[in-house]
């Protein structure tokens, strides 16, 4: 059954590569989504540039066990995500710290830099809100999707897992324009758009330690002990947030998916009983925020701004940016290079491989302030 779920006891993450095969053989293993030759994208939740210790960020041992494990199945692993983090440069340190970037050299697989990597542009079939959405090319390139979410609260859906992991494949100013919808249920309608186009064909979830509290990412580590995994993101979903002591049909996101036909209400569970490692997270206390009027949100989003901007006095013309500007964003207006800011998707790949130094970022006055205080 695609929608089985299996969940294995894994108390210390140097035992995650023999619970990862345990969890794997109960649901059908490896070999049933991958063959030989295929390139296997992993996408781990690398949300900011935490330490693993931090419990912001899926566990490196994880990625390193499913890079092994890829491989023995005959497959090419390929590390990729986006940080959630409107700051050029952010992805790029948060594989640092997260330790991530270290699992890519030691198992000799390519690390993707979503923001670098460039984005197409897809249709949605039947979209309740994005009729089209820019996605990273990693996810297209990819034969193979596996999300490695980590299980946390978040201040938006409540809950956050395999489904919503899938949000780091766009770029942040789409990623902003689904926040600013300002309603649970509309956003969670949104990332489906996305996940729909976007499915992996596989979830691994790192429940060892999750984040209760104000997660995604200023929450607080709770040991649950355990390595959960399907077919089915959203069947994985729906024991994983129950887990936490979260309702799943008060999951945005599992409740949009379901509605449009993806996973199951009570999915099979295979392993150990999921009442044995049931606690209830404490929530977000984020979430009140989302109780502000939607015009509210949109009002103040709209004057949030960090675009790229070049800065003509440093530009040496070479037109790297333009060759690698994914939705041709870059023009040449007499004797320089201007952005055009309608067109930009503010994904900083111009920013990125810049090698004059020239992109600068052009911050309104509250993003200076938000930054500044954020610091």
């Amino acid at each position: 059954m695609a929608d089985k779920v299996s969940i294995v006891k894994c108390d210390d993450y140097s035992k995650s590569k023999e619970c990862i095969i345990e969890a794997l053989s109960m649901i059908g293993g490896l070999s049933s989504i991958i063959s030989e030759g295929d390139r296997v994208l992993l996408k781990p939740n690398v949300l900011a540039a935490r330490k693993p210790e931090d419990a912001v960020t899926t566990h490196p041992s994880i990625v390193a066990a499913m890079c092994e494990l890829v491989k023995d199945a005959g497959g090419i692993p390929v590390i990729g995500d986006g940080a959630g983090i409107t700051r050029p440069g952010a992805t790029a340190h948060a594989f640092r710290i997260s330790c991530i970037e270290d699992v890519a050299k030691s198992q000799g697989v390519q690390l993707l830099n979503f923001q670098t990597e460039g984005y197409v542009e897809v249709e949605i079939p039947n979209a309740m809100h994005f009729s089209t959405l820019h996605i990273s090319k990693a996810i297209t390139d990819a034969d193979v999707i596996v999300s490695l979410p980590k299980m946390k609260t978040h201040e938006l859906t409540y809950y956050t897992g395999a489904v919503k992991n899938m949000f780091g494949a766009l770029p942040l100013k789409t990623r902003k324009e689904m926040h600013l919808l300002g309603d649970r249920k509309i956003f969670g309608e949104a990332v489906i758009d996305l996940y729909s186009i976007a499915k992996p064909h596989l979830a691994v979830m790192d429940a060892v330690t999750g984040m209760e509290g104000n997660g995604p990412a200023h929450g607080t580590p709770i040991k649950t002990g355990a390595i959960i995994a399907s077919y089915d993101c959203v069947s994985l979903d729906v024991i994983a947030s129950g887990i936490m002591g979260v309702d799943p049909i008060q999951v945005p996101t599992t409740v949009a998916a379901q509605e449009r036909g993806f996973g199951s209400q009570v999915p099979e569970v295979v392993g150990i009983d999921p009442k044995t490692i049931t606690m209830r997270y404490k929530p977000s206390s984020g979430c009140v925020l989302f109780n502000v009027p939607p015009f509210v949100t949109k009002f103040f989003g709209k004057y949030f701004e960090m675009k790229p901007k070049i800065n003509t006095s440093k530009c040496v013309l070479c037109g790297a940016c333009a060759m690698n500007c994914s939705v041709k964003a870059i023009d040449e207006v007499e004797d320089h290079l201007e952005i055009n800011k309608e067109k930009c998707i503010m994904c900083y790949c111009c920013r990125e491989l810049c090698p004059a130094n020239a992109v600068d970022i052009d911050m309104s006055l509250l993003a200076k302030i938000i930054t500044t205080v954020k610091r």
